[in-house]
């Protein structure tokens, strides 16, 4: 990939939806298993906690693949980087259909997590290279988008698809996705940043050196202990409504679908709330989901309540979007590449802690709402990161 996020590339109508149109693909890839894991369980004659770790497979791969693609792309075009990723994903889908096995299976989740960390990255510096700085976090909110519609729409479906058909047309689904999209890209995306001459070892010192400064780390630290909070209370949400508020099992596809949509409403408010300074504006969304935590926490008692609660803090979650994806860019400067890489880690890494740490509560015996409380903690953690990243800055930057 490029490192110079500010080309003269023209404006392109159409780029950053169809990056984003990229994004629901490869999202709603990342999340399929979880309804399927029954049928890929049977199928394939193994356990279903053995499913369950190809979830933690495209995790991993997500965390580890991010950076490093980021760095090894580093001379090559966003271009031809992104479409490559999107091919390889595209075939590490049909890769388990035409040859059987768990392991084949495992594998090819590795691969195609890597291939996702890899697209996240590089859309990202083509979003923000279409568009000024003053719109970039409205550029990177619309790539998320796309994940929170993967969520909302293409998880069901493509669980509705396995059920009906195999889960093996769920998977030729997402590769028939990939191969339509890498066309579309191949033909409508045109991204003229130069190719830097230098060699690939300078390029990476030079960006590495950026990205290990506090200020980077520290931006980094918010967004995981941000998307830990989210992803710790809401992982547990099936649970908490129906045995906690005793919200029927039934109801509860409609409660992630509000949350999504109050995701979707957020981010839409959130880009008009980062005209307030891109720091300034997560703060404030921070205190803003804390409050939000502590409403759900607060309505567990009451079916209803607890409903109204997910929903508002879906909305939430979702103000914070634009402001902290756009965050790490402000201050990475002239390291772009690596920092888009780092922020997928980021989030995974999220992603990851969040659950496991409200798993560790409920095991221990503190509850089905502990996950939520420990949320509340995560988003204390995030405040108290960007407090730090203040000091550390210089002034301006906010």
């Amino acid at each position: 990939m490029t490192t110079d996020t500010r080309t003269t590339s023209p404006t392109r109508r159409g780029t950053v939806p169809l990056l984003a149109a990229g994004v629901f693909v490869v999202g709603t890839s990342e999340f399929l298993p979880a309804g399927l894991l029954p049928l890929i369980a049977a199928d394939l004659q193994v356990p279903i906690p053995a499913v369950g770790t190809l979830i933690s497979m495209f995790a991993i791969g997500m965390l580890v693949g991010a950076p490093v693609m980021a760095l090894l792309t580093l001379r090559l075009p966003r271009r031809l980087t992104l479409l490559g990723a999107l091919a390889v994903f595209g075939a590490a889908h049909l890769l388990p259909v035409f040859v059987g096995g768990y392991g084949v299976l495992l594998v090819s989740r590795g691969i195609a997590a890597v291939a996702c960390a890899t697209y996240w990255a590089v859309a990202s510096l083509i979003a923000i290279g279409t568009v000024d700085e003053s719109r970039v976090p409205r550029a990177l909110a619309a790539l998320v988008t796309g994940l929170s519609l993967a969520n909302i729409v293409g998880v069901p479906a493509g669980t509705w698809l396995g059920q009906g058909a195999g889960w093996k047309a769920a998977f030729v689904a997402v590769a028939l996705a990939s191969l339509l999209l890498f066309v579309l890209q191949a033909v409508a995306i045109r991204d003229r940043s130069s190719v830097p001459s230098e060699p690939l070892l300078r390029l990476a010192r030079r960006e590495l050196r950026v990205l290990t400064q506090p200020a980077a780390l520290v931006t980094l630290g918010t967004t995981a202990a941000f998307q830990g909070a989210v992803f710790c209370a809401f992982s547990y949400l099936s649970p908490l409504l129906t045995e906690v508020a005793g919200v029927p099992a039934a109801v509860v596809p409609l409660v992630l679908l509000g949350n999504g949509v109050g995701m979707l409403v957020g981010i839409r408010i959130g880009n008009r709330l980062v005209t307030a300074g891109l720091l300034v504006t997560v703060r404030r969304c921070l205190l803003v989901l804390a409050g939000a935590l502590l409403l759900v926490l607060a309505a567990s008692w009451h079916p209803v309540a607890v409903i109204v609660a997910e929903v508002l803090l879906g909305v939430a979650t979702g103000l914070l979007v634009p402001a902290i994806n756009g965050r790490i860019f402000q201050v990475a400067g002239t390291a772009p590449t690596l920092a888009s890489g780092m922020n997928v880690g980021a989030f995974n890494v999220g992603n990851a802690v969040g659950p496991w740490l409200g798993g560790l509560a409920i095991a221990a015996g503190l509850g089905l709402r502990a996950p939520v409380v420990i949320g509340i903690g995560l988003v204390v953690l995030a405040l108290l990161l960007t407090q730090l990243s203040r000091a550390l800055e210089r002034p301006g930057l906010e």
